[in-house]
């Protein structure tokens, strides 16, 4: 079961890899008052993946605090 969840993890980071080098060209984000930031597009969804995670996790902690 070791090796099957390490191989799981392999094939996601692969799938990860091939995605940011597939998209590696820059977007523009654009704020108020002409502020803008130029990234790249794997760096974008990166950032709003990992703010997610830690929104829910956030969320799953407070919810099992509250029950106990």
């Amino acid at each position: 079961m070791h090796i099957i969840n390490w191989l799981f993890r392999l094939i996601i980071f692969v799938g990860l890899v091939c995605f940011s080098v597939n998209n590696s060209e820059n977007i523009t984000l654009n704020y108020y008052y002409d502020q803008s930031f130029e990234l790249p597009l794997s760096v974008v969804l990166l950032i709003v993946f990992s703010l997610g995670v830690v929104l829910t996790l956030l969320a799953t902690w407070r919810k099992t605090n509250i029950n106990k």
